[in-house]
């Protein structure tokens, strides 16, 4: 069992994630999640994931939510499926496109706004100077203990 959104209905396999669902869902700008949060949960934002999952869940709804595990399935295979934040801007442009949240007029980042698509740029120099460090420091690291051994 799981719960579904009290909002858009999105089913979530449990309470924490639902919680996590609704806050970030809110934080990206969906007005919807937000002010179900600020009606049903006062002071979400200053709250930790347990926390606001024991709230939140007095008020989903549960769901069936069938959970099945790679390794019970014959042929698994997930090469061609999106990764990460993929998929949950695929949630939000499903959401939008129902109309919900203050994004419906656009799908997913092609509504915001020139700070917030620099910021987005910004951000992902950033991880991509983090990886590019952290590659450097396992090179690194590696090379330190091979000549350890000699």
């Amino acid at each position: 069992m799981g719960y579904a959104c009290p909002v858009c209905e999105t089913p979530h396999p449990d309470a924490e994630h639902l919680a996590n669902h609704l806050a970030f869902t809110a934080m990206l700008g969906d007005d919807d999640h937000e002010a179900w949060l600020d009606d049903h949960a006062p002071g979400w934002r200053e709250e930790g994931e347990d926390e606001l999952a024991e709230r939140v869940e007095e008020y989903a709804k549960e769901v069936g939510f069938p959970q099945v595990f790679d390794d019970t399935t014959p042929d698994h295979d997930h090469s061609d499926e999106p990764r990460g934040g993929d998929l949950f801007e695929d949630e939000l442009e499903r959401a939008n496109a129902h109309g919900r949240g203050s994004m419906a007029s656009g799908a997913g980042t092609g509504a915001l706004d020139g700070d917030a698509r620099q910021i987005l740029q910004e951000a992902r120099e950033m991880t991509e100077q983090m990886l590019d460090d952290e590659g450097e420091r396992d090179e690194e690291s590696v090379g330190e203990s091979d000549g350890d051994r000699s």
